[in-house]
C-alpha cells in the first residue's frame, strides 16, 4: 500500500543552499509581522494586534495546502500571495498607503485579479490531470472558468467592502470627487430627463461645506476600478494559461511559474 510523504521540513541554511524562496520569504515577513506584533501589544492598538495575528493565519495558509494535500505551489506564486498578503493587511491597512498612495488599492486589485485567475485555472487544470477523471476539457474552457471564477472574487469581494460599510460603518469603498453630476432625481417633470450640473466646486451638508473640492462619489466609482482592474489581471493570466496549456510542451513557459500543480506520485510515495 502507498502513503502520500509530507515534505520535510528544512532549517534556514539548507533553505538558503537549495535556494528554496518561497520558504525564506516565508520565514522574513513572518519575523517582520511578529516585530509588529509585539510593538502593537506595547502601543495597546489591539486592532492592529487582530490584524498581525490574521496575517500570520493567512501567510500559513500555502503551507499547509502544500503539506496537506498533493498540491504544489510554485515559489514563484507562493511569493507572490505572501507579499500580496502583507502588502494589504500590513502596508495598506497599518501603513495606511490605501491612502498615502492612491495605485496602492488599484495595484492590490489588479494582482487580485491575476492571482485569483491562476486557482481558478489551476481548480480545473488539476482535474484535468487527475487519473480518476476521463474527461479532458479544452484550454479555452479552462481559461473562461478561470476568468469567471476571478470575477467572481473580485465581485464577492466588493460585497464584503459595502457589508462592511454598511454595518459596520466602516469605509472600504473608498469615495471620489468628482465635479459632474448627472441625475434623474433632480428633474422637477418626473419624466427620466437627465439633468446634468457641470463645474461643481463646493457642495454643503447640513449647512456646513465639505471643503473638497467637488460632490463625493461615496464608493461607487471606486467599486467599478476596482472590478475593472481585476478584470485586466484576470484577461491577463486567462490569455497567457489558454497559449500555455494549448503548448504545454515548452517547460521554458513563463505562467507554468504560477500554476499549482500534482505532484508526481512516483516521486513522492513510500510503500507501507
Amino acid at each position: 500500500m502507498k502513503k502520500w510523504k509530507r515534505p520535510d521540513k528544512k532549517s534556514l541554511k539548507q533553505m538558503i543552499v537549495q535556494r528554496d524562496s518561497a520558504r525564506i520569504v516565508h520565514y522574513l515577513l513572518r519575523l517582520i509581522v511578529i516585530l509588529i506584533l509585539i510593538a502593537q501589544v506595547f502601543n495597546k492598538n489591539y486592532e492592529n494586534v487582530f490584524l498581525c495575528i490574521l496575517t500570520l493565519i493567512l501567510f500559513s495558509l500555502p503551507s499547509l495546502i502544500e503539506t496537506n494535500t498533493r498540491i504544489d505551489i510554485p515559489d514563484t506564486l507562493e511569493n507572490i500571495i505572501l507579499f500580496f498578503i502583507y502588502a494589504a493587511a500590513i502596508l495598506g491597512e497599518m501603513g495606511s498607503y490605501y491612502v498615502t498612495y492612491p495605485f496602492w488599492d488599484t495595484v492590490l486589485h489588479t494582482a487580485n485579479g491575476f492571482l485569483a485567475a491562476a486557482i481558478g485555472f489551476s481548480l480545473v487544470d488539476i482535474l484535468n490531470q487527475s487519473e480518476r477523471f476521463s474527461i479532458r476539457l479544452s484550454p479555452l474552457f479552462v481559461a473562461i472558468v478561470a476568468f469567471c471564477f476571478s470575477m467572481t472574487i473580485g465581485v464577492v469581494w466588493e460585497f464584503f467592502e459595502f457589508s462592511m460599510d454598511m454595518f459596520f460603518g466602516m469605509d472600504m469603498q473608498k469615495d471620489t470627487v468628482v465635479t459632474t453630476l448627472r441625475s434623474v432625481m433632480l428633474d422637477p417633470t418626473k419624466s427620466q430627463k437627465i439633468v446634468v450640473i457641470k463645474g461643481i466646486e463646493n457642495v454643503m451638508v447640513n449647512g456646513k461645506e465639505l471643503g473638497v473640492g467637488g460632490y463625493l462619489d461615496i464608493g461607487l466609482i471606486d467599486t467599478m476600478k476596482d472590478l475593472f482592474v481585476n478584470f485586466i489581471g484576470a484577461l491577463v493570466f486567462c490569455v497567457a494559461g489558454f497559449f500555455y496549456l494549448k503548448y504545454r510542451s515548452k517547460k521554458a513557459s513563463f505562467i507554468k511559474r504560477f500554476i499549482p500543480t500534482l505532484v508526481d506520485k512516483k516521486q513522492n510515495t513510500t510503500n507501507e
